[in-house]
């Protein structure tokens, strides 16, 4: 938007903090090559557009707002003459893009004093040339900075991540190798049994009973229905009097193994009418290894989806096969990353999820979210088992809703909460409240850049003691990915 020009008097320009030190010359050169203008009530540039001017108040009142979802939220609101905004860092060039990084508008007539972008670069090399290689060093080393710790805070994420894969790696794995290790043993001695058998212990007819109902077990097996603990008790009480009765030696170690497979009274009635009291000792035997082989490999095979669930889940939270930008579902995000960081909960944590799965899959970066979701179960789990929590104790509760035309992610946590005098700090870059060593104070900061800057969101928290919560909303739909390499990767 343009402004009325206005005659531009040196004088007044000097007059300005920003320029009472320079001499008449260079006054006088500002003057010719800038401007004067006066702005109505109303816009003077918007964010993003690119950046070609600099402005300096003369006198009014200016609001600055930046873009945050659909909405515009106001940063800035003064009358104090003198404040600049625009093309502040139009002596770096090209090195850096040149757009406006917030909205200005006037809400009463406004006189700025207009520099263009060139002219403002120009001068601050010609006249400052100390100041701007300061400047410079300044701003690209900050960027380099908050890039070499982002870049550790994600190594320190990444070690927390494999530290808690492999412990979850490791039960299920030491699971299958102790199942199959007693596998080997249970089928040497059913080997045993075939040779007793083959020795022509039974005649064929009850052997053939005998492999009927072996097959009948393992098909039983597979189908075992879940007893409550007092079920379960009840039962083994009456198989184990039931083998007594029939003189079956062990009977009080076999009953358990017999009940975990789903089998009862009836079925070893059909047992006992299949031989002769005799050899009854040795067939229950011979079964009960069909039994416990049937319940070794169901633990193998369940000990080793588990291990393919988790690099499953490895590869849904690191996205490592998947397009940067895609449309993604939220829960197996957050699954992914609950299950990844699950090491980090302990027994005394309590997780809690409360999903909407009736929301939408939603355009997002699923790495950089995932990202989000770690840096804040993180951030929640330390709440809670801080100095002050008591003694680890606590719930995580993740909840997903939808709020108008956005998608709610919810993470709330029983820790102490955030003191009221570090709240207006939590998203600054470098600053943290974990002891020296544990934070760089840079995780929710580059959460605050890919949830707002990257998808267009909103971050915000609310904090008390033994309730805090961070919420991310994010939109429904999305405009096409930006690649800037200036947002986090």
């Amino acid at each position: 938007m343009s402004g009325r020009p206005m005659p531009c008097s040196p004088r007044e320009i000097g007059s300005l903090f920003l320029f009472e030190k320079l001499t008449a010359e260079q006054l006088g050169r500002l003057c010719a090559e800038g401007r004067v203008e006066r702005f109505e009530p109303g816009p003077v540039y918007a964010e993003g557009s690119p950046a070609t001017c600099f402005y300096v108040m003369l006198e009014g009142t200016v609001v600055l707002s930046r873009r945050v979802g659909a909405d515009d939220v106001e940063v800035s609101r003064t009358s104090q003459r003198g404040v600049y905004a625009g093309a502040m860092q139009a002596y770096l060039g090209d090195r850096v893009r040149q757009v406006y990084n917030n909205s200005m508008r006037v809400t009463e007539p406004t006189r700025f004093f207009v520099v263009p972008a060139d002219t403002f670069a120009s001068v601050m090399r010609e006249w400052f040339p100390m100041a701007v290689h300061l400047l410079e060093g300044l701003f690209f080393g900050s960027k380099n900075t908050q890039r070499a710790i982002g870049q550790r805070e994600r190594l320190l994420a990444l070690g927390s991540l494999s530290a808690g894969l492999t412990h979850e790696l490791n039960n299920p794995a030491a699971a299958a190798v102790r199942a199959t290790a007693t596998l080997r043993e249970r089928v040497g001695k059913m080997r045993h049994k075939l040779r007793v058998i083959s020795a022509g212990t039974y005649d064929r007819e009850t052997l053939a009973h005998l492999i009927e109902i072996q097959e009948r077990t393992a098909e039983r097996v597979a189908k075992a229905p879940v007893l409550s603990p007092l079920e379960a008790s009840d039962r083994e009480d009456a198989l184990a009097d039931w083998l007594d009765d029939h003189g079956i030696p062990d009977g009080w170690r076999i009953a358990p193994t017999f009940v975990q497979a789903g089998l009862d009274l009836d079925w070893l009635d059909q047992v006992a009418a299949a031989v002769d009291e005799a050899t009854l000792p040795s067939a229950v035997g011979w079964l009960s290894y069909t039994v416990e082989t049937e319940l070794l490999m169901d633990e193998i095979a369940d000990s080793t989806n588990r291990i393919s669930h988790l690099v499953d889940a490895a590869k849904q939270y690191s996205q490592l096969d998947r397009a940067p930008f895609q449309v993604a579902d939220v829960h197996e995000l957050l699954d992914s990353t609950l299950l990844m960081l699950s090491g980090k909960f302990g027994r005394q944590i309590k997780v809690v999820k409360e999903y909407d799965r009736t929301l939408p899959r939603i355009p997002a970066y699923p790495a950089e979210l995932n990202q989000v979701w770690t840096n804040l179960i993180d951030n929640a789990v330390s709440a809670m088992n801080g100095a002050d929590a008591d003694d680890g104790r606590g719930t995580l509760t993740v909840r997903t809703a939808r709020e108008n035309d956005r998608l709610l992610v919810e993470f709330g946590d029983t820790g102490t909460g955030i003191p009221p005098e570090v709240r207006d700090r939590v998203f600054d870059p470098f600053f943290t409240t974990k002891p020296v060593g544990e934070g760089t104070g840079l995780g929710l900061d580059i959460s605050w850049r890919i949830v707002v800057d990257k998808h267009h969101g909103t971050l915000r928290f609310e904090s008390e003691p033994g309730d805090t919560r961070f919420q991310v909303l994010l939109p429904l739909t999305a405009p096409a990915p930006d690649d800037n390499p200036e947002e986090p990767a």
